[in-house]
């Protein structure tokens, strides 16, 4: 039998693999359910596993490389690219338009196919995991393009959270930019559901026919053209993430 770490030491497996910068936290448990992944010769049956310092995870028999140190990249993704490394369809996928003298990374979230700007990327599937989770409270920013009559008493409700087609979801704040057949909005949110502002403007009559991120956090999209890759300077990164807690209010 393989010896696990005992409770509460070590940690989690798919940690320890997202943290070599192989794959997201959420794609790692995946390998392990697969039978892909083995610690101390032993394949491991189950993502809730935790492992030692001392021992010796592979992938596919391969030895997990050692930790690269975090980096950060801010991303414009252009309009008509999936946040996915493969698609059944054969679609156009942002990592294949990436360029190739970039590490593999993951995505911190996803922005959907007719979705643009940051997308913030790394080479640490626990930082991206970390940043993601609705719980992490960082403040999605957009500027979003919707059709329709606006009202103002409706968008002033969202503030409170919206329940659409059985969903609750969390507060979002709506500032009316310019209004007119097509009125431009700026949309604060820090869950980021899927499809989550197309679906909740959809629900009090406004049609998004073009949606905007420009900031994540503390990171902005600026002055990236579409399909430009900027890296967050090593050195600021730090100071850049620990910005969390006046970004979570």
């Amino acid at each position: 039998m393989m010896a696990a770490a005992e409770p509460g030491a070590g940690e989690r497996i798919a940690k320890r693999i997202a943290r070599a910068g192989l794959c997201s936290r959420r794609e790692a448990e995946r390998w392990i359910r697969a039978g892909r992944v083995a610690v101390d010769g032993e394949t491991v049956a189950r993502a809730a596993f935790n492992v030692g310092p001392g021992q010796r995870v592979t992938v596919d028999g391969e030895p997990l490389p050692a930790p690269a140190p975090t980096r950060l990249w801010r991303y414009h993704k252009p309009r008509g690219l999936l946040t996915t490394t493969r698609d059944a369809q054969a679609r156009a996928t942002v990592f294949e338009r990436l360029p190739p003298d970039l590490p593999r990374v993951v995505a911190v979230g996803r922005l959907d196919l007719n979705s643009e700007g940051l997308l913030l990327l790394t080479n640490d599937g626990g930082l991206a995991r970390r940043l993601e989770l609705p719980s992490s409270r960082w403040r999605r920013r957009y500027r979003v393009r919707a059709h329709g009559k606006l009202s103002p008493p409706a968008l002033a409700e969202l503030a409170g959270g919206a329940t659409v087609d059985g969903v609750r979801y969390a507060p979002i704040a709506v500032r009316v930019d310019r209004e007119g057949r097509n009125s431009w909005l700026t949309v604060d949110l820090h869950e980021g559901r899927n499809r989550e502002i197309r679906k909740v403007l959809e629900s009090i009559g406004l049609a998004v026919n073009r949606l905007i991120r420009v900031s994540y956090g503390p990171f902005r999209l600026a002055s990236l053209a579409p399909g430009e890759v900027r890296e967050v300077p090593r050195k600021t990164l730090p100071a850049r993430l620990s910005e969390h807690a006046d970004h979570r209010r």
